[in-house]
Formats: structure tokens, C-alpha cells, sequence
């Protein structure tokens, strides 16, 4: 099966509680009046789009149909999948790892698909020919290790780890030594999911940034957020906090096979303008694929 029909099964409930509720409501009205559209934003809304990106996409809608004199609510649609499409930006977003080695650090909360997410991420960049290593920086629990060992073996990735309890920074450190040892392309480091406290989180997380620019201050490198995209608009406060604390350059969205939550994609780029690099659509090593607006859209609307 293509990612695209995986796509297209994938976001299911998420259709149905966008796309067929707004075609159930066009058709019913016929006509185009405030009515209309004061129903078409509250399933916006209900949909996990939030209520400053839903509020948006209706002012956008009222001009189109203004200035293209649009009589005809079925044509909405039409108007509607164009004003996703802005919002999400045509261009497919990538990574920009040019350096060697070049850095990815994976941001998350426990629970979110992170480990999970690395595993597939390094099974995509070995596709690609690049020589991958995984730092377990994750190091407060035991069991963040033991399963990160696992994929990096399902990947056929190497891996530097250390016991559980050990400085996080340090498991960096050692990473970035072998790979420019050993000549490898990239460094995939995971991170805590939690600490004993917020603060405690993202000042760890402040160390391992210091410790990759002091050893590699050339490189590039990527943050990416792993958010559970079953959680909706609980992953837009998520995302907020994890970008005042690390910059974060992309998301990788989860689970969205799982859930009717789909439109969370919406309100995340809109709100933050961080675009998404990886949805994911189910399980198996190969059910994590580069975002493509255009297909979600049409995936979406299909």
C-alpha cells in the first residue's frame, strides 16, 4: 500500500469529523448566509482546528466568496481545501543536514511516539544512504534505553549509551566523539520526556544544546517535537513550551491513524509557524513519512 492510501485510511476520523460534517452542513444550506457560516466554524472548532485558526479560515472564506460572488454553499468546499493548503504552505518541508556529522535532537513528553518516532526517522535517513548513530540521552529511565536499543537494531543504526541515571549531556558528548571518529553523517539524539520538574526538563535540555555547539560549532541541526496528534490542542501548549525553551525547527505528529484530532496540524502551523516535517500513520517502521501539505489536504478532503 502507498503512504498516500495509508494517509488517506489513516486520517479517517478525522474526515469524517471535518470533511463529511462540513459536507452534510453545505449541502442542507444550499445557499450562502452568516448562518452558514457561523455553523461551518463551529465544527472548525469542534475539530480541533482551534479557535483562532478556525476564526481565520472563516474571515478568509467571507472575502473569497465576496470578491468571486459565490452563491452556490457547495462551492465553499472548494474555497475551504484552498485556505488549508495557505495555511499549511505548498512546499513540502525537509531537513537540512548538510554538515558531517550533522545533529537531530528529538523533543516530547513521555507517551508521545518519541522513541518510536527516532527509530523510524533513522530507518528513513539509512534508506537514504546515510550513515546514522542514536545518542540514548534519555538516560531517567531504564526502559527509554532498553526500547531506543531496540529500534536502532530494527533501523540497523549504531548506538552510544549509557546507564540509567547518567548525565544526559555526557551521552552527547561521547556520541559526537564517535561519529567524528568514526565518520558518520548524522547523530539522532533522543531526550527525557520529563525530569523532577519543568524547570529541571528544559535547563537539561539547555546543557545537551551547549555540549553540541561547543564540540560541533558548525553543524547543523534540527530540533524536532514529537507530539501525540490524540491529544489535540493539548499538543499547541506542548509545542509552545517546548519551543520557548529549545527552538524547536519542525514537528513529528503521531498517531494520526488513532484519532478525529487531525485538524490540531492546522492550528499548530498557523499559531506557531513551526512547520511539520513527519506524520505518522501507524505502527511499522515504514508508517512514518515526510509531510506533504498537498496530500494531507487532499488526503483530508478525499
Amino acid at each position: 500500500m502507498s503512504f498516500f492510501n495509508k494517509l488517506k485510511n489513516g486520517l479517517k476520523k478525522t474526515r469524517d469529523n471535518i470533511t463529511k460534517r462540513i459536507d452534510g452542513l453545505l449541502v442542507s444550506f444550499g445557499k450562502i448566509d452568516e448562518e452558514l457560516f457561523e455553523e461551518l466554524e463551529e465544527i472548525l472548532i469542534t475539530s480541533d482546528i482551534g479557535v483562532e485558526t478556525s476564526l481565520r479560515i472563516i474571515e478568509e472564506l467571507k472575502l473569497k466568496v465576496q470578491k468571486e460572488k459565490i452563491t452556490d454553499a457547495i462551492q465553499v468546499k472548494s474555497i475551504l481545501k484552498e485556505e488549508l493548503v495557505n495555511i499549511l504552505g505548498e512546499e513540502k518541508p525537509i531537513m537540512k543536514l548538510d554538515t558531517k556529522p550533522s545533529v537531530i535532537v528529538v523533543l516530547g513528553v513521555n507517551g508521545a511516539g518519541k522513541t518510536t518516532s527516532i527509530g523510524k526517522i533513522c530507518h528513513i535517513l539509512k534508506q537514504q544512504g546515510k550513515r546514522v548513530m542514536v545518542a540514548a540521552a534519555d538516560t531517567f529511565r531504564a526502559a527509554a534505553i532498553d526500547q531506543l536499543e531496540i529500534w536502532a537494531k530494527r533501523a540497523g543504526v549504531d548506538i552510544i549509551k549509557h546507564t540509567e541515571g547518567s548525565d544526559p549531556s555526557a551521552v552527547v558528548y561521547d556520541a559526537i566523539a564517535a561519529a567524528k571518529a568514526r565518520d558518520f553523517d548524522i547523530i539522532v539524539c533522543d531526550t527525557a520526556g520529563r525530569l523532577h520538574t519543568k524547570k529541571n526538563l528544559m535547563e537539561e535540555l539547555k546543557k545537551i544544546f551547549r555540549i553540541i555547539k561547543r564540540e560541533l560549532p558548525d553543524a547543523d541541526i534540527e530540533t524536532l517535537l514529537v507530539l501525540d496528534a490524540t491529544t489535540g490542542q493539548n499538543a499547541v501548549s506542548q509545542a509552545k513550551n517546548f519551543t520557548e525553551a529549545s527552538g524547536v525547527t519542525g514537528l513529528v505528529l503521531t498517531k494520526l491513524d488513532g484519532t478525529a484530532k487531525g485538524g490540531v496540524v492546522l492550528s499548530i502551523k498557523a499559531e506557531l509557524g513551526i512547520p511539520v516535517k513527519f506524520i505518522g500513520v501507524g505502527e511499522q517502521i515504514d508508517d512514518l513519512q515526510p509531510f506533504n501539505p498537498a496530500e494531507f489536504t487532499d488526503a483530508l478532503f478525499t
